[in-house]
């Protein structure tokens, strides 16, 4: 062979090996899991110039999958693929494409995640107080579960008891009206049902929690919701109401005794008046 010839061939090969021209592409950096009630995105650092982005995602019991293919951002969300095992442990490669060969199969540089588990690190959002009431000696709360991107056939939405189910446990945090003691009782179903003093006002909030977590176990508190009992006003309150009645009263009493004397005088002093303007009858 012609040396001219064989420099120029492996000239070409050096080109077309996996991976080659390919060795100054930025790779992504910063990679992290974003995921609240199983809603997940992957996000990373930097913005793309010429180049893109492809997400390749797979867990232990589930086959690589490619998301976000050829993007200009620099988040993707991959739900849908989490969704499908919870409880598998993913990975993903973000895979950084030169513009002008997108198309090339060969071996590109990319960067991997930290490993993520849906079913031991998704965040739990806040619960929802749907309903409470007391009678009498009885406080009865109803809790709404946090709902996730996903939804059964007849399309109403799903929820985190459907993923955890009986590794789901609610508690109720407690407190009289206008005190600080606080008490506290679970739940493995949505409703509470605990005693309490049936002349007090309480206050109370709901936590999610996944006892067999090792992080993430809590989830954010629910807001606060109190009782309203207007009896319980009109028993705090009693004694001073009789009080500001019975004060009314006697003041009204007062009142009339007054004017009755001012009356009774004035017709007194005008009964005397005419009396003196009247002549004396002659004798």
């Amino acid at each position: 062979m012609v040396p001219g010839r064989t420099l120029l061939l492996g000239a070409l090969l050096a080109l077309a090996a996996p991976g080659s021209g390919n060795s100054e592409v930025p790779t992504a950096v910063n990679i992290t899991w974003t995921s609240i009630n199983f809603k997940t995105l992957l996000k990373w650092l930097p913005e793309p110039t010429n180049y893109a982005y492809t997400v390749e995602i797979f867990g232990i019991h589930t086959n690589i999958r490619r998301k976000c293919i050829h993007t200009k951002e620099t988040v993707c969300d991959v739900t849908d693929i989490i969704l499908e095992n919870v409880k598998d442990t993913y990975t993903a490669h973000i895979v950084s494409d030169m513009l002008s060969n997108i198309d090339d199969f060969d071996e590109k540089p990319y960067a991997a995640s930290p490993k993520f588990t849906p079913y031991k690190q998704t965040l739990i959002g806040k619960p929802t107080i749907q309903s409470s009431m007391q009678n009498g000696s009885k406080l009865i709360v109803l809790v709404q579960d946090p709902f996730i991107p996903s939804t059964f056939p007849n399309e109403s939405l799903k929820s985190i008891r459907d993923i955890f189910k009986d590794d789901l446990e609610y508690v109720l945090y407690y407190w009289k009206d206008k005190s600080s003691g606080k008490k506290n009782a679970k739940t493995k179903s949505n409703q509470f049902e605990i005693d309490v003093d049936k002349e007090e006002n309480y206050c109370f909030f709901v936590q999610a929690t996944v006892p067999s977590r090792t992080e993430n176990r809590n989830s954010l508190e629910s807001k606060v919701a109190c009782t309203s009992i207007s009896r319980n006003i009109l028993h705090e309150y009693q004694i001073d109401l009789f009080v500001i009645i019975g004060a009314a009263v006697l003041v009204i009493i007062i009142i009339i005794i007054v004017v009755s004397v001012v009356i009774y005088k004035c017709k007194k002093e005008k009964a005397e008046t005419v009396k003196e303007k009247t002549p004396l009858n002659d004798v």
